[in-house]
């Protein structure tokens, strides 16, 4: 009996020390070790955004064409009689060279007709004068001679009264006093008509004068000389051709300076004037379009297009802007000039500019400070920017301008800050970091802003 009793009492003590025994081994056991999980930390090459001298560029295309551009036409017509030897396409030629003349002969003829002419009108003109001083002189005569026939006449009358001479003695005296009025009267009417037959006489000299200005210029006119030094462009007569008035001779090339209507897309010629000039400007009147130019201070460089483009360049200057927008295009023309295109000629490196060239003409601005960062550091309008505990901050900004590998920042950095320009994946806000300061890039960046400018275009 006592021994079933004992069962039920002996089961529940052994699972209670079972269960004390397995308590007091965890409690005794040792605490496991364990790392404590984050991102990890990221090295990244940062920049400090600051604002540094940044010039505007731009680059448009275009040919070269001369700057003077001669286009010889005949102003008379004629044979002509002589070409210079060198009158040829691709020739040089000095500034005073007689290169083409036609037959003057005709011509020399109708100036000396013109030279007599002229000597006949002034030796009429010389006539009339001693013709003239002559009928004063005779007038002069006359009246004296009148006078004293009045006088005379007087005295008859007297001596009629007093029955001391006949009356046709009277008579005959009075008859040889109305005889002296007569010439006189004739005289005063002949001496009155010599103004109007001296005017008439003037008006003829001029008259021939310039009859024989006329037949001198155009006697000039069958020789043509160059006024500029140049090249020869195409030549359209020979030697014994007859040529009518208006006829083309020649084209004769300007070799001083060479123009270039370089096409620049619209959406880069506002950044390149933007900021340039304070207020309104008005360009109705020529000075003031000159000023406006030379208050904008856009430099350009001349550079040739394909293999040669990075051997030689020259400097331009820009001396007006298209009147219109080429609608097809989207381009507005900018016109630069180069000057002395022949000089410091080097075969093969150095080429003259010809017309027709296809050339690149790089705009620039003055440089103005502004906030510039190289175009990796944008990412969709953002930049990755450490803060002072090295943890990542993604920042939106305005982005005022982009020119090739950089652009130019509006809002949203500020000075001083830490701009990251390597990537970081994954990109999360407060991603720990390990900034490197990429001094020698910062370098290179502001060489960028800047451009080489210089004087490489000379």
């Amino acid at each position: 009996m006592k021994k079933y009793l004992t069962k039920p009492i002996i089961l529940p003590v052994i699972f209670i020390a079972a269960l004390l025994i397995v308590v007091i081994a965890v409690k005794s056991k040792p605490a496991i070790d364990y790392d404590k999980l984050q991102f990890p930390t990221k090295t990244v090459e940062i920049i400090t955004a600051k604002k540094i001298p940044f010039r505007a560029r731009a680059i448009g295309y275009g040919n070269v064409e001369p700057a003077v551009l001669m286009k010889a036409r005949s102003e008379i017509s004629g044979k002509i009689s002589y070409i210079h030897p060198d009158l040829k396409k691709g020739a040089s030629l000095a500034k005073g060279t007689v290169v083409l003349r036609i037959e003057p002969t005709t011509f020399e003829f109708s100036l000396n007709q013109s030279k007599a002419t002229l000597a006949s009108s002034k030796s009429s003109l010389k006539q009339l004068e001693v013709e003239e001083a002559s009928t004063k002189r005779s007038l002069g005569i006359a009246r004296e001679n009148l006078k004293i026939g009045q006088a005379e006449m007087d005295r008859f009358t007297t001596l009629w009264e007093k029955r001391v001479i006949s009356r046709s003695a009277r008579d005959a005296q009075e008859q040889k006093l109305l005889q002296l009025r007569q010439q006189v009267e004739e005289l005063e009417g002949k001496l009155a008509t010599y103004a109007s037959r001296r005017a008439a006489t003037q008006a003829q000299v001029r008259k021939s004068k310039t009859q024989l200005d006329i037949s001198k210029d155009t006697l000039g006119r069958t020789e043509i000389t160059l006024p500029f030094d140049a090249r020869i462009g195409s030549v359209y007569v020979e030697k014994g051709e007859f040529v009518a008035t208006n006829t083309a001779l020649f084209e004769a090339l300007g070799t001083k300076a060479v123009e270039i209507n370089a096409q620049l897309p619209v959406s880069q010629f506002a950044p390149l004037i933007a900021g340039l000039t304070t207020g309104s400007v008005n360009l109705q009147r020529p000075e003031d379009l000159k000023n406006a130019f030379a208050h904008m201070q856009i430099g350009a460089n001349v550079s040739l297009v394909g293999e040669m483009q990075n051997m030689a360049k020259w400097h331009g200057e820009l001396l007006r802007i298209g009147e219109a927008v080429d609608p097809t295009r989207d381009t507005i023309g900018l016109v630069v000039v180069v000057n002395n295109p022949y000089q410091d000629i080097i075969p093969g490196k150095r080429p003259p500019l010809l017309k027709g060239m296809y050339m690149a003409v790089e705009f620039y601005a003055p440089p103005r400070k502004m906030m510039v960062l190289p175009r990796k550091a944008i990412h969709q309008g953002r930049v990755y920017v450490a803060t002072a505990d090295n943890k990542l901050d993604i920042r939106p900004v305005e982005v005022l301008l982009q020119q090739g590998d950089l652009v130019v920042i509006g809002k949203g950095i500020s000075e001083g800050e830490k701009i990251i320009i390597t990537d970081v994946i994954p990109v999360i806000d407060g991603l720990p970091l390990a900034p490197i300061e990429a001094k020698p890039y910062e370098m290179k960046l502001a060489k960028d802003a800047l451009g080489d400018m210089g004087e490489r275009g000379q």
